[in-house]
């Protein structure tokens, strides 16, 4: 799902060496949603032509920010898996090896972070940076990342120059007025239009069936049978379409703050739940702010802390911050404390710190960083796949009436995001290549049980995207962390969670029945 990092229209955040046969891949369903036939054929072809020639594993590239003992590599998939002997483009991939025993190693762990738009690549640092949570597994496990097609390293795609792409200040989000919604709306379709002039030859092929193809490629490439997988956001539904796909060739996974995986959902209904849960999420975070009063001084209801956020956009819009952040940068920035509990802390600080006069805090911490060529880069390359993957993968309302209806309705009790990601998501609305079905995610022959992991009060996945894809994969177990809501479970502290992410992934362990557990500790000031 979206980001918190970068921005998006309006102003938004938006491994062995040794190489076994590849497992023919089963052709999909005739009612799954999926292309049967020609790319259920390629990736049978592609993914035995990978099995032969492995992964060239050498230092990486120095500009890739990633030291030894961490090596990087490429596996060549099909551009189109119809046409598997057709254009190739290069998959990005990287590992470090297991820190076990060679009677410990249980072989890859890929891991995707979401998005669409995200990259994996960092994950082996997880190893590098000893941190505790990934310790046992990394004993079993070599980490391996990889930068999804169209994605950093992988044939990247662009809509727009990034410079451009960064340059601050933007509208304000929150249309007063219907020039507004029109100047949103030619803002949108510039931006479709760009993705089809910088990107026009990927774009049909950007989509989640294409990338799950490429994931099995992936593990055939380093010489796995069967594939353990570790998806987080975005993540899930990757997972979720792999199972599908190719349910036999599943060994272990893990999808963690669970996209909703229904038809019926992805993606404009998906992003219209998001907007419900953000004003949740935003609403706890702001009752926190004001019991932590004595500390922030912003607020000690969570009225007058809103109160004082309807202040601060106000002033942004009227002239803003340093010249450079208005409405569209301060929701980029606080957008992060609904999203993850460890901004809670972060945010507030420098919220506060503006509020007793240190108004270039919040500047420093909001403003886009016009200097950061790489980084302005990634987070338009991220933004370019998120909207091109997610306008491919289903069918968008055409007609401006709908969003504006949908929108108008859900920002009267939900304002704090719903326009915002209605921009950001409005270039689906004029895409200009072909939109599919979404596949019909459900259990599949050979499937082993996935553990999925939840919070309660998940704001970029809604909790109930869990419970729906709890019931399509038959088997499969859910654990819940009651009562907290940042998102992304598997990489906090919680030993209700953590012993038994362990456990599935070391013994394949999982308890009889669903599990609930206690929280993570609140973040503190």
């Amino acid at each position: 799902m979206r980001r918190a990092t970068g921005l998006g229209l309006g102003g938004t955040l938006i491994a062995g060496a040794l190489v076994a046969g590849a497992v023919a891949a089963p052709a999909a369903t005739a009612d799954s949603g999926a292309p049967t036939g020609s790319e259920a054929r390629g990736v049978r072809v592609a993914a035995e032509r990978a099995a032969r020639q492995g992964v060239d594993w050498a230092d990486c590239p120095e500009d890739w920010g990633l030291v030894k003992p961490i090596q990087c590599g490429w596996v060549s998939v099909p551009l189109d898996y119809a046409k598997p002997n057709g254009k190739q483009i290069r998959i990005a991939v990287d590992r470090i090896g297991h820190t076990g025993t060679a009677e410990q190693r249980q072989g890859a762990l890929v891991y995707n972070p979401g998005g669409p738009g995200g990259s994996g690549m960092r994950f082996p640092t997880r190893v590098t940076n000893k941190n505790p949570v990934y310790a046992k597994m990394a004993q079993a496990y070599d980490f391996v990342g990889f930068d999804p097609r169209g994605v950093g390293h992988s044939t990247p795609i662009s809509c727009v120059d990034p410079q451009e792409f960064v340059k601050a200040p933007k509208a304000d989000p929150v249309p007063d007025s219907e020039a507004d919604k029109r100047a949103q709306r030619k803002l949108a379709a510039e931006y479709a239009d760009g993705c089809a002039e910088r990107s026009g030859w990927m774009l049909p092929h950007m989509t989640t069936p294409n990338t799950a193809r490429d994931l099995d490629v992936v593990r055939a490439a380093l010489g796995e049978e069967k594939l353990n997988y570790l998806g987080v956001s975005y993540g899930t539904y990757l997972g979720a379409v792999y199972a599908t796909l190719f349910p036999g060739h599943v060994r272990r996974m893990i999808v963690d703050s669970v996209v909703n995986p229904s038809r019926e959902k992805i993606w404009y209904q998906a992003n219209l739940d998001q907007d419900v849960a953000f004003q949740m999420r935003w609403d706890d975070w702001k009752a926190w702010v004001a019991k932590n009063d004595a500390v922030f001084h912003i607020g000690d209801t969570p009225a007058k802390v809103e109160a004082q956020w309807v202040k601060l956009r106000a002033t942004a819009k009227r002239s803003p911050l340093g010249g450079v952040v208005g409405p569209a940068e301060l929701l980029a920035f606080f957008q992060s404390a609904p999203y993850y509990d460890s901004a809670w802390v972060p945010v507030a600080r420098t919220w506060s710190a503006y509020l007793a006069g240190d108004t270039q805090a919040l500047v420093d911490a909001a403003a886009p960083d016009l200097t950061d060529t790489a980084g302005n880069a990634a987070a338009e390359n991220g933004n370019a796949v998120y909207t091109a993957v997610e306008c491919a993968d289903a069918k968008w309302p055409r007609n401006w009436r709908t969003w504006d209806r949908d929108n108008t309705r859900l920002h009267r009790d939900h304002p704090f995001l719903t326009w915002s990601n209605a921009w950001m998501n409005l270039p689906c609305a004029t895409w200009s290549t072909k939109q599919h079905t979404p596949v019909q995610v459900r259990t599949g022959k050979g499937l082993p049980p996935v553990l999925i992991v939840q919070s309660e009060r998940d704001a970029a996945t809604p909790f109930e995207g869990a419970v729906e894809l709890h019931e399509r994969l038959e088997g499969s177990r859910l654990i819940v962390e009651k009562n907290a809501g940042s998102h992304g479970v598997t990489g906090l502290v919680n030993s209700c969670v953590n012993d038994r992410v362990d456990a599935y992934l070391l013994s394949g362990r999982l308890d009889r029945r669903d599990v609930e557990c206690a929280p993570h500790a609140t973040p503190k000031p």
